[in-house]
């Protein structure tokens, strides 16, 4: 940024020769110095002058764009990197439309900035001094004449902060509304299209849009009465050079060629301020793209050691509480042990916590009270990347990638070989429809896995875990998505990967989870019940009120 100062610099006052070497033809001429060798001077000149301007033109846009679009992909990147490092409960506060704007299209008018605001602007600063300072020398008078519109032209602008800063919010909300509506159309457009209610949701998106555009004119607006102004204020300076420099002229204390050179001085100075005004504007309504860009680089991230001191992989819970929001309580008193080597089942009414509670497992989010402990480890004092390796979670919500089955599969470890994640997709059973596409594991499954159905996606992602093989594995509604058929066989591939594991499973079917070690019942917030199928099932509580309700639906008919 400093070398693109000074090259703008250079190029502004560079851009002043002309008028230094038309000054001087002209006295020549009013003196009648002009001969041959005259002529052969000012013709040099005038290439020299061609050249210099080329040159400081070049190195201007090498130290303006070149660095400036290498900053742009650093900064991106920055940005993607403290992302990976938040907790999820960043993300539980911010839409994807809103992220992407803020990496996408704020990062882009920082470039803008970089490359064409704040050089710019400097560079006019720094070179109309420096010629302000030696005009001074020619004659003070004069000099005060053509530069004092240039502070009071400044000041306009920055009195303009605040209002900039109200209309910029203002632009921002509405157009990450519009962002917000495009993205749930597109998300949506299915139930949309099955319910009949594209025409009505598109005259909300439609309204939306109109609000863009009229937020648009008004902030425009709002700048451009200052921008203006101050650039109405700036010509009031070509009228008093002439002004005064009339009146001197008059009295004989100014001389005409001092004059001529004043008059060709401010035609050419106040077109470059005229810019630098705009881009005053620009950079201060830009507050809003930093401020958007600040919360992600300045959020807190979680830390921790990177060196695991677990000593086996029991999970424990002690009295543990959590809150996504101060006025939000998931969880308020939840205790139980998850032993390796067993099978903790998780279940409960919906919006009892349980998903809560395996992600807190995984320190996805950082608990309000209480501990939770690995292997008698406190999981709040390791680093999140570090203790991931001590798990494989499947989520009810699968992710995959537009790629082939084979490296979708991949994800789970990244140095395994071929050989490893066909092994790791047989045991998930993914063979029973990979080895039947047309190009069987390298099948391109299209985005988010669009070309498969909900339980070949599941499949995949189980797959993943199996070859990861981490000593914990959570399972949350892992086989929700399966039919009866195939959740029989992913649950004897389970009981073969979970040999000497932890493992915690969230489930609805009381047939996954009756098999368990451990049947831990969340409710409101607290662990309501805990003990074996059999026990629970004597004990007469929520449990088996839930079975039984399982049991009458489903041998409901129509």
């Amino acid at each position: 940024m400093i070398k693109a100062f000074g090259a703008c610099t250079l190029s502004n006052i560079v851009l002043m020769l002309p008028i230094a070497l038309l000054y001087y033809l002209v006295r020549d001429l009013m003196n009648n110095n002009i001969d041959g060798k005259y002529t052969v001077f000012y013709v040099i000149g005038s290439i020299v002058c061609l050249l210099l301007i080329f040159i400081t033109t070049y190195l201007q846009y090498n130290a303006t764009f070149f660095a400036t679009y290498v900053e742009s992909g650093v900064r991106r990147i920055s940005l993607a990197e403290k992302l990976r490092k938040l907790p999820l409960s960043f993300f539980g506060k911010k839409d994807l439309s809103d992220l992407t704007s803020t990496i996408m299209a704020d990062c882009s008018l920082l470039e803008t900035a970089s490359s064409h605001w704040i050089p710019e602007l400097i560079g006019s600063i720094i070179s109309t001094f420096i010629i302000a300072v030696s005009l001074f020398f020619f004659d003070w008078r004069m000099a005060i004449a053509a530069f004092w519109v240039l502070p009071v032209s400044f000041i306009i602008v920055l009195f303009s902060s605040k209002v900039q800063y109200t209309l910029g919010k203002k632009q921002m909300k509405v157009k990450m509304d519009c962002a917000d509506g495009i993205q749930e159309c597109l998300e949506s457009v299915r139930d949309l299209k099955s319910n009949n209610a594209e025409t009505a949701y598109m005259r909300g998106l439609d309204v939306k849009i109109k609000n863009v555009e009229k937020r648009a004119l008004i902030t425009e607006l709002g700048t451009a009465a200052f921008v203006a102004s101050s650039q109405m204020v700036l010509k009031l300076g070509i009228a008093t050079v002439a002004l005064a420099g009339g009146i001197f002229l008059v009295d004989g204390s100014l001389d005409v060629l001092t004059f001529f050179m004043f008059l060709l001085l401010v035609s050419r100075l106040y077109d470059p301020m005229q810019m630098s005004l705009q881009n005053l504007a620009a950079i201060i309504s830009s507050n809003i793209q930093c401020e958007r860009m600040d919360e992600i680089l300045g959020h807190e991230v979680q830390t921790g050691l990177e060196r695991l001191t677990n000593k086996g992989c029991d999970i424990v819970f002690d009295h543990v509480a959590f809150a996504y929001n101060n006025n939000e309580t998931v969880l308020r008193d939840v205790s139980f042990t998850a032993r390796q080597g067993e099978v903790t089942a998780l279940i409960g009414p919906s919006g009892g916590g349980k998903t809560t509670v395996s992600r807190l497992a995984a320190r996805f989010w950082d608990i309000s009270k209480g501990r939770i402990t690995v292997g008698g480890m406190d999981i709040s004092k390791i680093d999140p990347e570090a203790l991931m390796y001590l798990y494989s979670i499947v989520f009810q919500d699968v992710t995959l990638f537009n790629n082939s089955i084979i490296e979708n599969i991949r994800i789970g470890r990244k140095n395994a070989s071929d050989e490893e994640v066909i092994q790791a997709a047989r045991l998930a059973h993914c063979d029973e429809f990979a080895e039947k596409l047309p190009e069987g594991w390298n099948t391109m499954i299209g985005e988010n896995g669009s070309e498969l159905s909900g339980g070949e996606r599941q499949r995949i992602s189980i797959a993943r875990a199996f070859l990861k093989d981490a000593p914990i594995i959570l399972l949350d509604e892992a086989t929700a998505s399966l039919d009866v058929e195939n959740e029989t066989m992913i649950q004897e591939s389970l009981s073969r990967l979970i040999q000497n594991k932890t493992v915690l499973i969230i489930a609805h079917r009381m047939r996954t989870v009756a098999g368990a070690d451990k049947i831990v019942v969340l409710k409101d917030g607290v662990v309501a019940e805990q003990g074996t199928h059999d026990k629970l099932v004597k004990k007469g509580g929520i449990y088996k009120h839930m079975t039984e309700m399982q049991l009458e639906a489903a041998s409901w008919r129509f």
